[in-house]
């Protein structure tokens, strides 16, 4: 990991990206950091909590997001690299090591904060980003047309879609005839997840970012490589936008058509998922790129989203260590479970009532991750793997 401090960040910055990725993936790492804190209390907002399993919330939007912009972010870099002389085997080892870095942050994370090897879980956010981007990178510096990036993602969809829909399970049980189509223990996902026994598994029987739910995951990675792609192209911002538009809602209407035979399903990240996440990624971009201009003015509703995209990393970081910190930190004189945590939601937050309580508490933690980052973006540090 490696701490860059810039004389004139905006300069840097527009050689390898342009300010709507950025905004966007600010404003999605700051929803991650919402979602993240509010889902912890049974009464949250339905917005702000996962659908319990097939279906989609707002909130399910979020991760899918930050992959997508992970493969636009990635043909900006690589172009840049690229053009100063890097060679493709020099690239291929940074991505690699920094894939494996990004993969051990995680891991480590979920060790946190007492290391319990035996309950260690090795699945997680990071990790699964950390795959997908390791993957699509050496697809694209295999072959970066865009016909051959689109066949492998539609590769994947069709193939991960036989396989749940298919392919009979132990037993020889079909899916969708002998068992409900997308059982939450009894599919190949989840058959997967325990034959591996690869650590702790985040809901017991299976894991939301397990191995064999990860091939679609690099397949909303590699939409997003296409969308950078779009925005290379020699074409006026009122026209990629207006393309990203019109994908968007193409891909919104057919994940919605998909789910009728292979419903919406985040912790399965279903085929059809991917097309409607992407497609409103998609549109939330276009949106942006619109907005933006595609230039460097801090207006007063992007900066801060533009501070949280530009070290999304770092802050996603230090999200999930101040959140297990004060889940950690008891406080003297009470009751052995009074963390810090339950003290400020009790103190500050619980007098609102049901629902408002968790946002508050949620907006308030979105804050105090903002403040440090703010810090970093104001001396134009930047925390890069």
């Amino acid at each position: 990991m490696t701490t860059t401090t810039l004389p004139a960040a905006t300069a840097e910055l527009t050689s390898k990206r342009i300010p709507s990725v950025d905004v966007l993936r600010g404003f999605t790492l700051a929803a991650m950091i919402l979602v993240n804190a509010a889902g912890e209390w049974p009464h949250a907002y339905w917005p702000l909590k996962h659908a319990q399993w097939n279906g989609c919330t707002p909130t399910d939007l979020v991760f899918p997001t930050f992959l997508f912009l992970t493969g636009t972010s990635l043909v900006f870099s690589f172009r840049s690299r690229l053009a100063r002389g890097v060679g493709k085997r020099e690239l291929f080892l940074h991505t690699l090591k920094r894939s494996v870095i990004l993969f051990f942050i995680g891991v480590l994370l979920n060790a946190l904060p007492y290391f319990h090897i035996g309950t260690l879980r090795i699945y997680g956010v990071l990790q699964r980003i950390a795959l997908c981007y390791l993957c699509v990178s050496v697809l694209y510096l295999w072959n970066r047309r865009p016909a051959f990036l689109l066949s492998v993602a539609a590769l994947l969809l069709l193939g991960y879609w036989i396989l749940m829909r298919w392919i009979p399970l132990p037993g020889g049980l079909i899916p969708g005839r002998d068992v409900p189509l997308l059982d939450p223990v009894r599919n190949w996902v989840a058959i997967c997840d325990r034959w591996l026994h690869l650590g702790r598994l985040y809901e017991i029987t299976r894991d939301p970012e397990g191995l064999l739910s990860t091939p679609p995951a690099i397949a909303t990675t590699l939409l997003g490589v296409l969308t950078g792609l779009w925005l290379q192209s020699q074409r006026t911002i009122k026209e990629k936008s207006a393309g990203m538009l019109i994908a968007g809602a193409a891909l919104l209407g057919s994940g919605l058509l998909w789910s009728l035979w292979f419903p919406l399903n985040k912790k399965l990240w279903t085929s059809s998922y991917v097309l409607f996440a992407a497609g409103c990624a998609l549109v939330g971009l276009g949106l942006f790129t619109y907005l933006m201009k595609d230039d460097r003015k801090d207006s007063w509703w992007s900066y801060p989203w533009l501070v949280f995209g530009t070290n999304a990393i770092a802050a996603y970081v230090l999200s999930e260590v101040i959140a297990i910190a004060i889940s950690a930190i008891h406080i003297p004189g009470g009751d052995d479970k009074l963390t810090l945590k339950k003290y400020l939601f009790t103190h500050l937050f619980a007098p609102f009532g049901p629902g408002m309580d968790s946002l508050l508490f949620s907006l308030f933690f979105v804050l105090v991750c903002f403040v440090p980052i703010w810090i970093l973006f104001r001396r134009r540090i930047f925390i890069k793997i």
